[in-house]
């Protein structure tokens, strides 16, 4: 409203009934929710750094004590970016402020809500020309908030036709920056063999779909690779089986596989870990022991430095009333 952008509702209520939906969509029809909202945040320095700052919030009254978010910078952008994403004229915000702005949010979230706030910056699959800068304000951000690389976008766009994407993540690998893809979302369990033996992620975003290839699953349980699952989410975009009792995670648990379990998109999925955590225990009959089991994988496999995951592991330990490693 203050920047005199069109929006389809004049009330929070109104505009969350076309940004928020809880019945499955295709993916593009998903995609189409954030031209509701993105050109009013873009490009809008006090935006970015106010979003930053009311997640943290958000997720501090969700009971969260750690949390992993990730963003585009390039598509909160309206200058160094090319093209200028969502129809905005060019101005003077680019993809490094935007970082910087995302990283004072969460500080200053940090400080006055007391949890940890860690952020991921994503490559776009359709546009391969951002990923070496993406790699690059990873390096240059790595002890100012920003602890990994992240590919995300549409799946059918493989990445052996694209070979920035390749090269951002061997400098990523090259300098110690965490990685993680989104793979086996939508797409098939070869894109999760890409991302795993190509991209060299130490995670993979949902993976669902590695399931259809045993050979590659069996590998990954071996080496423990770790699986960022979000259950509501993979409902909604139709990832997977409406059907809750044919998951694909009721066989990662099944397995011990190295998982946990997220929110995606919570502002357009309408959700915390709550609901997600809901989910898998009334439809997948989770425990509290199984909880406990996926919050200590996701703390081992978060991308925090060796000291911080520990002091993180420690706290869940006391919490849970468990012995370190006896998990």
């Amino acid at each position: 409203r203050k920047r005199g952008i069109p929006l389809p509702g004049n009330t929070v209520e109104e505009l969350m009934k076309y940004i928020s939906y809880d019945t499955p969509l295709t993916l593009p029809q998903f995609l189409e929710k954030f031209n509701y909202y993105m050109p009013a945040i873009a490009g809008d320095r006090e935006a970015v750094r106010r979003i930053a700052y009311e997640f943290v919030e958000t997720k501090a009254k969700e009971g969260i004590a750690y949390v992993e978010v990730r963003y585009s910078p390039h598509l909160l952008a309206n200058s160094g970016v090319d093209p200028i994403p969502w129809g905005q004229a060019e101005g003077d915000l680019t993809p490094d402020e935007v970082v910087q702005l995302v990283n004072q949010g969460l500080q200053d979230g940090e400080r006055d809500f007391h949890i940890k706030a860690r952020s991921i910056l994503c490559c776009m699959r359709h546009m391969p020309s951002w990923s070496p800068e993406v790699v690059e304000l990873c390096k240059k951000y790595r002890n100012d908030s920003v602890v990994a690389v992240d590919l995300a976008g549409d799946e059918s766009l493989k990445v052996e036709n694209y070979s920035e994407h390749k090269k951002a993540y061997e400098e990523a690998e090259r300098c110690g920056i965490h990685r993680t893809v989104h793979a086996g979302e939508a797409g098939p369990a070869a894109m999760v063999k890409e991302a795993v033996y190509v991209l060299k992620a130490e995670r993979v975003g949902h993976g669902y779909h590695v399931l259809e290839d045993p050979e590659l699953y069996k590998e990954l349980l071996k080496i423990k690779m770790h699986f960022e699952v979000c259950p509501w989410s993979s409902y909604l975009t139709g990832a997977c089986s409406p059907d809750f009792s044919k998951h694909p995670v009721i066989q990662f648990k099944k397995d011990s596989a190295n998982y946990s379990l997220n929110t995606d998109d919570p502002l357009i999925f309408n959700s915390t870990i709550d609901k997600d955590y809901g989910i898998v225990k009334e439809h997948m009959g989770f425990t509290e022991e199984e909880f406990k089991r996926v919050n200590i994988n996701a703390a081992q496999s978060s991308f925090l430095p060796e000291k911080e995951k520990q002091e993180l592991l420690n706290k869940l330990y006391e919490a849970y009333g468990m012995v370190p490693n006896a998990s």
